[in-house]
């Protein structure tokens, strides 16, 4: 197994990125925004790798927000397109090498071919021992909630007996701990809708670096960064 670097005085646990710029990557070599979301499949490919080497053991990527379906339908269906092509392509090399894929959001509203090939990739990879990979697609944050409650109202659970773990339990991140460093690409200082429960206590890093040109450098420099901090959960 690698060892992390000896600079990392903490490794985060659970590492979130949201993958932001790919739109602005491409307009700003001229090229369509489809293209900025293909290499940014790339960046991903290589910042799973880095998160294994770097001893990281979940990894959770934003990739298609609740919101994101209100982007022009050939984007929209861009991206369907794309997320197939990396489900076929990527899932026998992520299984060799150990790593279990979980999907966080409303699976049932991807076109039908398309879920039934993520629930495979799921199902393929469940006892994986290695990194635990998050695609958080048509997931938002508010939605998780009203997701929990639903559920929690379906099984009966009275009111008095709900806490956080009950609804912690009922999150499409169940199993999961709650992500120890979120990291956000491209300049924006808005956290979009994303893990806003689970996040309430992570450190954040918002790096000006565009998703497709995110490296495993900057991913080193955003763990060492994270080692800096102190992390007091509220109290002294």
């Amino acid at each position: 197994m690698p060892s992390a670097p000896e600079e990392f005085t903490h490794i985060p646990t659970h590492v979130a990125i949201i993958m932001d710029g790919n739109g602005r990557w491409a307009k700003s070599r001229g090229l369509p925004r489809l293209e900025g979301h293909r290499v940014g499949t790339e960046t991903l490919r290589s910042i799973i790798r880095a998160c294994d080497a770097f001893g990281v053991k979940c990894l959770t990527v934003y990739a298609f927000s609740t919101e994101n379906w209100s982007r022009p339908a050939d984007e929209v269906n861009g991206l369907m397109v794309l997320l197939e092509s990396v489900v076929e392509n990527e899932l026998d090399a992520l299984h060799k090498e150990g790593v279990q894929i979980r999907h966080i959001g409303r699976l049932e509203a991807l076109p039908k071919g398309l879920a039934e090939k993520v629930r495979n990739a799921i199902h393929v990879t469940q006892n994986n021992p290695g990194l635990i990979l998050n695609i958080a697609w048509n997931y938002g944050g508010r939605d998780e909630l009203v997701y929990a409650v639903q559920r929690i109202v379906e099984e009966g659970i009275p009111a008095a007996e709900i806490t956080e773990k009950t609804i912690n339990d009922h999150l499409f991140t169940c199993g999961c701990p709650d992500p120890d460093l979120i990291i956000r690409t491209s300049g924006e200082y808005r956290t979009s809708n994303f893990m806003i429960w689970q996040g309430a206590y992570s450190e954040w890093i918002f790096t000006p670096v565009l998703w497709p040109d995110f490296t495993k450098e900057e991913l080193r420099r955003a763990i060492i960064e994270y080692g800096r901090r102190e992390r007091r959960f509220g109290k002294v």
